[in-house]
């Protein structure tokens, strides 16, 4: 009885307002119940209270490649078996739901394209035609990356994950130019329902669907070529056509009980994998199709890549963590900068390969090579978090030097080199994510010798000159101490960047003494919680808002600083449907930052009305924080320290002046497009309300 008491809580569960991980923590990738399992389908692709689309269909039935449609349904059905009056009602709600997907969406079917093999399990569930529609247009939405074509993006992103997990296994078929596109294209485009059995398919979207992570058929195809890697081995003197069969085929061996361990395994992978994957990723792979010149450079970005890239936050994140999660991926970083740069400013941490020995001389790069596996391995024993089994090589971030740099990687992944990668951006982008306080953060700074701070002196005396702000004693000791923090690798670097970057000393604005107005409204601003309206107010300030550079005040955030009591009812969302809702103008991928220390992954949305924060919780859910209206935010400013933290203000007119009543703090990578749209769109809301 113990054994079953899951289901029973489970069944309580759906009869009330459960979500994905409310489903998730009470199955734990069990197998579901036959009778639960359509309801807790519809709760995992959030579609049980959606409305009846299909209500809308007029049952006309014309579009220009109809007759084609028509008789794939016939033959996708012919191969299911069932009798002949199942057949007939199969046929008619297939070619219904597929006509009034192409109609509603304006789409046109193709041949192949898989849409029939991922509808055709949803009708095992045995629903109506009207929920049948709705979980077959989610998952699409939802689980199919887009430009599942020929030479499209999803494989591009897909080698670079087998070069990373097996690079020699990605030698050999790309010797034998065997792109993924040849042989996974139906994998991807129907979740493997194409190649496998019914029985096989419905267990593995059970746990697919709970894990609610749209990556996971690239970790699934991954585990099927790594699974099959002995025999594709062996068929190297095979012809091309010959593999490319093998390939396809290799998910039709899959059986039940094989399903449990094959998604056990994929989400192994996964852990050993940088979060950068998804996050650099997912807005390529799942977001809105668009083909803006922005959008294509970064289609060329990913087509061009040479091995995974890894983001400078995943990179400083990872380097100031404990890692409690076995398996977790560490990385080992090489800086392939020329000695000079290397020697005028380099992480603590970092080993130092000069990409340009590997030219001017062999032998002593050759011996360079064997020092830094032997550092590797040593770091590796005793558990230093300085090593790790992922190599994450560091150019300059300079295109015309990086060429040496990739022929390093290069020369890495020919040799085999599991786990390889390359920091996007580079040297430089280390020195910008630590902005002006670079110097107490990276190991021999040298201004003088740096050349990203040369190219830095030379923009900023194209422009209007600034004088720099002083040093003050005490802030100088708050990042000797993160320095420090830097160099011992310890869990502390994390809360100390924050305390810099949100809590300088309240000694920072006086640095800016000689800008008399900036010195003056410092004096005056003060600011007050949404429950105190005698707040001091803003004077001398625009009637509407205003964006400025923020001098290094503390401030009093009330709240909103607190973390939010367990007991607080706040809005669930499905990340994946949420951004896709219609109203929303852009999001920034972003971290909240709050004054007690607390940073919290999240996304700014903006809409044509309101300002939106979601709070990212997990497995694709996020929680609704605030929803700030547009006409409310008052003076938006940013670190002069650090460009990208960024402060919103929000608060009314109060006779002369603004009386401010709360404000949000974000650390936003790309934080002058983000703050550039949100201004336009208050300036539009203000216009239309007069």
């Amino acid at each position: 009885m113990e054994e079953n008491m899951w289901i029973i809580e489970l069944e309580s569960a759906l009869l009330d307002d459960c979500n994905v991980n409310d489903i998730y923590s009470i199955c734990q990738g069990k197998q579901l119940p036959e009778a639960l399992r359509p309801d807790v389908w519809q709760v995992c692709l959030d579609v049980r209270h959606k409305s009846d689309q299909m209500s809308l269909f007029n049952e006309i039935y014309d579009l220009p490649f109809q007759s084609q449609l028509r008789e794939d349904c016939q033959r996708y059905v012919e191969r299911m078996g069932n009798d002949e009056e199942d057949k007939v009602s199969v046929v008619s709600d297939l070619e219904s739901i597929m006509t009034f997907y192409c109609k509603n969406r304006n789409l046109q079917y193709e041949p192949e394209n898989g849409w029939i093999e991922l509808l055709l399990p949803l009708f095992a569930l045995k629903l109506n035609r009207s929920d049948t529609f709705n979980l077959f247009e989610s998952i699409r939405d939802t689980y199919i990356p887009k430009g599942c074509k020929p030479k499209g993006n999803v494989f591009h992103v897909f080698r670079l994950l087998l070069l990373y997990h097996d690079p020699e296994l990605c030698t050999v078929l790309d010797t034998k130019k065997i792109t993924p596109d040849l042989y996974s294209l139906t994998w991807f485009q129907s979740l493997f329902a194409s190649c496998s059995s019914l029985s096989v398919i419905i267990a593995m979207w059970d746990l697919y669907f709970q894990n609610a992570d749209p990556f996971m058929v690239f970790f699934l195809a991954l585990i099927i070529l790594i699974n099959g890697r002995e025999q594709i081995m062996l068929m190297k003197s095979a012809s091309k056509e010959d593999i490319i069969k093998f390939l396809i085929n290799m998910p039709c061996a899959l059986e039940v009980d094989d399903v449990p361990d094959f998604c056990s395994l994929a989400q192994y992978y996964a852990l050993k994998t940088p979060t950068s994957f998804k996050t650099d990723y997912l807005k390529a792979l799942y977001g809105k199709q668009n083909d803006t010149p922005r959008s294509q450079e970064e289609s060329n970005k990913v087509s061009q890549a040479l091995c995974l890239p890894v983001s400078v936050y995943e990179l400083v994140e990872n380097s100031a963590t404990e890692f409690p999660v076995q398996d977790a991926v560490r990385f080992f970083l090489v800086d392939c900068r020329p000695a000079e740069q290397y020697n005028a400013g380099h992480l603590s941490t970092a080993f130092h390969l000069d990409c340009n020995l590997m030219l001017q001389e062999p032998v002593a790069f050759a011996t360079a090579v064997q020092g830094l596996l032997t550092a590797q391995k040593q770091a590796i024993e005793v558990n230093s978090n300085a090593g790790g089994e992922h190599l994450c090589f560091m150019g300059s971030g300079r295109v015309e030097e990086d060429q040496y740099t990739h022929m390093v990687v290069a020369s890495f992944l020919q040799k085999n080199t599991h786990y390889v990668s390359l920091l996007s951006g580079g040297y430089a982008s280390i020195h910008d994510y630590f902005g002006d306080h670079m110097a107490d953060c990276l190991e021999d700074h040298s201004v003088s010798k740096c050349l990203v701070c040369q190219q830095h002196n030379v923009k900023q005396s194209k422009s209007a000159p600034l004088k720099a702000p002083a040093t003050t004693p005490s802030s100088t000791d708050l990042f000797s101490k993160f320095s420090a923090a830097m160099k011992s690798k310890s869990a502390e670097v994390k809360g100390r960047l924050l305390d810099i970057i949100v809590n300088p000393s309240s000694n920072g604005a006086a640095s800016t003494s000689n800008n008399g107005a900036a010195q003056t409204q410092a004096a005056q601003e003060r600011h007050v919680s949404a429950k105190d309206r005698n707040g001091k107010r803003y004077r001398n300030v625009a009637p509407v808002f205003s964006i400025d550079d923020e001098n290094e005040e503390t401030y009093d955030d009330g709240e909103r600083d607190t973390p939010q009591a367990s007991g607080v009812n706040k809005e669930i969302v499905n990340l994946n449907q949420y951004f896709k809702t219609a109203d929303i103008i852009n999001a920034f991928k972003c971290r909240d930052v709050h004054i007690n220390g607390y940073m919290y992954d999240s996304h700014l949305i903006i809409t044509p009305t309101h300002l939106v924060v979601l709070r990212e919780l997990g497995r694709g859910q996020a929680q609704i924080m605030v929803r700030r209206p547009l006409a409310s935010i008052v003076k938006i400013t940013a670190k002069k320290r650090h460009r990208d933290l960024i402060t919103f203000k929000y608060g009314f007119l109060d006779g002369d002046g603004l009386l401010i009543t709360d404000m949000d703090r974000f650390l936003i990578p790309n934080a002058t497009e983000a703050t550039a749209l949100v201004s336009k769109h208050i300036v539009e809301v203000l216009e239309n309300a007069k």
